[in-house]
């Protein structure tokens, strides 16, 4: 620092305002407040000369790996919002990554500053840095800093979350709990006018509390098999999770046979209201239409990697995707959902449940799921969004168009993470590769599709299906 001092003054002589970058810190001065203030200008963006073998597979790894530790360095306190990560790239070389923010800064701004800086990363190199006055974001396949420096992140001082959860230790839970009597009262006793909807888990009504406040009803039927493990499911999912767009858990009912879910009623109904008609399509600008995709992204980026649990939820799809008054997404139905490991990348089931039309190729085939089939299904939404049609296996005689992109790629491997997708929709300087042909690309009528997938089966595996959207749910214990 003393150095820095010195050298400031000599190369930036008689100025008001100036800034000196080093390796390991930063000092400026100027003659206004420069606290709580974010600044991107000016900035400096620096590479190393050398590039690296693989530059796709590089660029998607490091984009992860830069997303994440933008959330957790923005998360910091007043006294250091700083992050750093070390990476497999191949088995013989690591990747080293770096983001930080002055520590004045919000959460929000320090955000978006180190959105701007990992948007301005030069491409394909072995290293490479963006400096502004507010935060700065590096990479390299070196180590450049010293770990021991840096603050253990919150969530290794965390204990490890239990390997199961009991239904009793939620129903304990006395603040989350309503009895009978008041949702009947909420509910009219459940009357057909206060119907919100129904599928194959049951139906959903809407009610008022005696405090005045609307709220959504989700009944499970009570001949569904599923019922129990299912409500048991989403109930362990959903009470854990807090995101702006998930749809948020009020509390639940078990009385008798009645298995009951309280969540915050969502005025403007589901996505697919809305997109398959075409009067209503007309509500839904190009600026609501990107607030929605983007809002989906960050619900599901929170399941896949921010949230204390990796979440898989297996049924994405547009009946499933809730908008409140303001358009904003909610993401809605865990029943299905199923708990990873932090270092579990796939697992594979012998019952295959889901809807078909969102339903990735190496699910329905051989039940195989992963948090790139959460991707798949996010790019079906996408096209869906996009044309406002439903994503359907019927074609032109005459041959038609088809429509590629990157997250309906036939291979896993080839589909964007959500924190990488969360960083496309974000930044206007990413430069996307050329996606590949549509996965599951199938020239005949939708009862022979459904066939021919029936068939590519093997024998122990058995198939629960919707071309409807209708979920069929198949929830079976960890």
């Amino acid at each position: 620092m003393a150095t820095g001092k010195q050298e400031i003054l000599q190369r930036c002589p008689n100025q008001r305002v100036s800034i000196i970058w080093y390796d390991q810190c930063m000092l400026r001065y100027s003659s206004e407040s420069i606290f709580s203030a974010m600044e991107q200008s000016p900035n400096q963006i620096l590479c190393n000369s050398g590039n690296v073998t693989d530059k796709t597979r590089f660029m998607q790894l490091l984009g992860e790996t830069l997303t994440n530790l933008t959330t957790r360095a923005s998360a910091g306190g007043s006294m250091m919002k700083v992050a750093a990560a070390e990476v497999n790239f191949t088995s013989l070389q690591k990747l080293y990554a770096l983001v930080q923010c002055t520590p004045d800064l919000t959460v929000s701004d320090c955000s978006t500053c180190l959105q701007f800086g990992i948007g301005n990363v030069v491409q394909g190199k072995q290293g490479g840095r963006v400096l502004t006055p507010s935060c700065n974001v590096r990479y390299e396949v070196y180590p450049f800093y010293n770990t021991s420096a840096l603050p253990v992140p919150a969530e290794l001082l965390l204990p490890p979350p239990p390997p199961t959860v009991r239904i009793h230790e939620i129903t304990n839970a006395e603040s989350l709990q309503y009895d009978l009597a008041t949702i009947q009262a909420a509910t009219d006793n459940f009357s057909h006018q206060n119907k919100l909807g129904e599928g194959r888990f049951g139906k959903a009504f809407q009610g008022t509390l005696p405090n005045g406040q609307l709220i959504a009803v989700k009944r499970l039927s009570r001949s569904s098999r599923q019922g129990a493990e299912e409500f048991k499911n989403e109930m362990i999912l959903v009470a854990k999770l807090q995101h702006r767009n998930l749809v948020r858990l009020l509390g639940f009912c078990l009385e008798g046979e009645e298995k009951l879910f309280v969540y915050e009623f969502v005025p403007n109904k589901s996505l697919d209201y809305f997109l398959f008609d075409p009067k209503k399509s007309r509500q839904l600008d190009w600026p609501i239409r990107y607030k929605i995709v983007f809002g989906i992204a960050r619900g599901m980026l929170y399941l896949h990697e921010d949230s204390r649990l990796r979440i898989i939820h297996r049924d994405l799809k547009s009946s499933n995707i809730l908008l409140d008054s303001e358009m904003n997404t909610k993401i809605s139905d865990f029943g299905m959902a199923r708990i990873f490991r932090v270092d579990q990348t796939q697992a594979n089931t012998s019952k295959i449940v889901g809807t078909f039309d969102y339903m990735s190729p190496e699910y329905a085939m051989h039940g195989q799921f992963s948090v790139k089939s959460d991707v798949y299904s996010f790019g079906i939404l996408l096209l869906e969004l996009i044309s406002s049609k439903k994503n359907s296996f019927s074609y032109q005689a005459n041959g038609g168009e088809d429509l590629g992109l990157l997250c309906v790629q036939e291979d896993p491997f080839d589909r964007p993470s959500m924190a990488n997708i969360v960083l496309m929709l974000s930044s206007n300087s990413v430069t996307l590769t050329l996606p590949q042909q549509p996965a599951f690309f199938l020239r005949s009528r939708t009862k022979r599709s459904m066939k021919e997938l029936e068939l590519n089966q093997s024998t122990n595996r058995s198939l629960a299906l919707s071309t409807n959207e209708i979920s069929i749910t198949e929830v079976h214990p960890r």
